[in-house]
């Protein structure tokens, strides 16, 4: 296959854009649904509010939505940050804007926790009828709907419970951390809403069924292999750098990415070489390395020229998966560096495998003693940030 061909289960962006169609038609939504909270149910038993960073559905969110992340001292820390953070995202907004335009005009991240929720929810109301019924709610950090917003809108439902569930399955300061201190920060200046038990899922990335979700995904596309080429097709597990100053601090994002990719490659297995790498690094600092792009470069150095990318620390597609990785790597760089054909993995997305991890990590939830893991409520052992002691504490008191 020529490597400029896109390695996924989609042959083109156009093609990608009608599967998620499809995918959203066969599960019986309309897309015209996504921009709003779902049909209001009456008294909802069990909130689930799923938190992730989002991504904007118009190429006119972008400058908002990079201004949102440039001034987040939780994701990334700048000298003179309110002055500088302003500058780079109006600098580089016209870029952003044009990449999000190429896969279509917009993030379908929202579409796909909607989708997710919806099915997440139906299993939960059949599988656990005495906290039904199960409501999901979406609580993005830079983008709409902002989780300070969706908090209000969970309030005026009065749930019983409200279960914060992190859609990143392996834990960040920079991202998971960040969407959980949006909450605290939120409740400084919020009164707390009485009578509503609080609960927390901060971390999932070794979940089981998560698990075979990414291999059947791999399965997927190494079967696409002619067999005299399949073992030996390099996978490639990428995920978003951090900062090496972040991880020095004791950030327990490395490891955790690391214990998802060793028990992916279990589950296959360890039916082919394989690797770890890191992508989407921004700024002159130094992060996790090798780079993503490096690594097939090397690999091809070395006579390996066929790979499958696998996006290990993201539940759904969006600009890091369809522009990056898809455009950027599986198809101009593959030309470029003399690749023989590389894939793609799909992001879980509506996998069913996915879906019942979705709910099986919550129902275990629900019938746990612990309402919030003891982990979170550790620090990272050189942490400094007053704002992420002052929320742990706060999580501790509330889900006592």
């Amino acid at each position: 296959m020529h490597a400029g061909i896109i390695g996924s289960k989609f042959e083109s962006l156009t093609q990608m854009r009608t599967s998620y169609r499809e995918s959203f038609a066969k599960a019986g939504f309309s897309l015209a649904r996504f921009g709003t909270t779902t049909s209001k149910q009456k008294d909802v038993k069990t909130a689930i509010l799923m938190l992730n960073m989002g991504g904007p559905q118009t190429t006119d969110q972008v400058p908002d939505y990079l201004l949102r992340i440039m001034t987040d001292r939780d994701m990334i820390q700048l000298p003179v940050q309110s002055r500088l953070g302003p500058w780079i995202a109006q600098r580089r907004a016209p870029e952003v804007q044009k990449k999000y335009h190429q896969i279509g005009g917009g993030s379908p991240i929202l579409k796909w926790t909607e989708l997710q929720g919806e099915l997440m929810c139906k299993e939960l109301d059949r599988s656990s009828p005495e906290t039904a019924p199960h409501k999901h709610y979406v609580g993005f950090r830079y983008v709409d709907p902002l989780t300070e917003s969706t908090l209000e809108k969970i309030e005026k439902e009065s749930p019983e419970r409200v279960v914060i569930f992190s859609q990143y399955p392996q834990y960040s300061c920079a991202t998971s951390g960040s969407s959980f201190n949006s909450i605290y920060h939120h409740y400084l200046n919020n009164s707390l809403p009485k009578n509503i038990k609080w609960g927390v899922i901060d971390r999932w990335g070794t979940h089981p069924l998560l698990i075979k979700t990414f291999a059947d995904r791999i399965r997927q596309e190494l079967n696409k292999f002619c067999e005299t080429k399949r073992k030996n097709v390099v996978i490639l597990f990428t995920a978003h750098s951090l900062p090496l100053k972040a991880v020095n601090r004791g950030d327990p994002y490395p490891s955790e990415i690391g214990a998802s990719v060793h028990m992916v490659m279990q589950e296959l297995g360890n039916s082919n070489p394989y690797s770890l790498a890191w992508q989407s690094k921004v700024g002159p600092l130094p992060w996790l390395a090798p780079a993503t792009d490096d690594a097939i470069k090397g690999y091809v150095k070395q006579g390996l020229k066929n790979f499958i990318l696998v996006p290990i620390a993201f539940v759904n597609e969006h600009i890091e998966t369809l522009h990056e990785l898809d455009i950027e790597y599986c198809d101009e760089l593959a030309k470029e560096v003399g690749v023989e054909e590389i894939r793609r993995a799909a992001a879980p997305n509506d996998h069913p495998l996915f879906i019942n991890a979705l709910s099986a990590i919550v129902l275990d939830h629900l019938h746990s003693e612990s309402a919030v893991n003891p982990k979170f409520l550790m620090r990272c052992p050189m942490c400094t940030n007053p704002r992420c002691r002052d929320s742990k504490r706060w999580y501790e008191k509330v889900c006592a």
